[in-house]
């Protein structure tokens, strides 16, 4: 079968959640304080561009218990597509990676690989320091990309929105 038959019956108009992980955020957010988020408003944007309806977005901290809550409820809200932003790096308290991948039921290594392929186009040899990936948890697609701005448009516009009605369709099939 082709690609395009066989991303045919992939459903249609999914439901994604963001998750911003960001402890300096969630802090602020915590004392009341106004947040701008461009990563997470760039997710959201260029998903509801491409016909995908918002679930929910979040800030939670560099935390591996809180971002493993955060995907356990928005998969359990109904999230089709969970994107987590931040916490990919190589510093201490980038732990997005050692949160989520654990339970993920399979992994989408072609994702981090094209990621880091797009990125090295652009930013050369650095591009290997992001530690991205993707998979499957519960029926969900799950990506964990650069908590940038940049990073996230080349994600979701290259990679996520055009792939993720395909994964969903994967995930679900007995």
């Amino acid at each position: 079968r082709t690609v395009r038959e066989h991303k045919e019956g992939a459903p249609k108009g999914l439901k994604f959640s963001v998750v911003v992980v960001s402890t300096s955020r969630f802090e602020a957010l915590k004392r009341g304080e106004e947040v701008r988020d461009e990563t997470g408003d760039v997710i959201q944007e260029l998903m509801e561009a491409t016909g995908y309806r918002l679930l929910s977005k979040r800030v939670v901290p560099d935390d591996v218990e809180a971002i493993r809550a955060a995907l356990r409820e928005e998969v359990e809200r109904g999230a089709d597509v969970v994107v987590f932003a931040g916490g990919t790096g190589l510093a201490r308290s980038d732990v997005t990676i050692e949160a989520v991948k654990p339970l993920l039921e399979k992994e989408i290594e072609g994702f981090g690989e094209l990621f880091r392929w797009l990125s090295y186009r652009e930013i050369g040899s650095a591009a290997m320091l992001t530690r991205c990936t993707a998979g499957v948890y519960r029926g969900s697609a799950v990506f964990c990309i650069p908590g940038s701005p940049h990073a996230a448009r080349v994600a979701v516009r290259e990679l996520i929105a055009p792939e993720a009605p395909h994964i969903v369709k994967h995930a679900r099939e007995s």
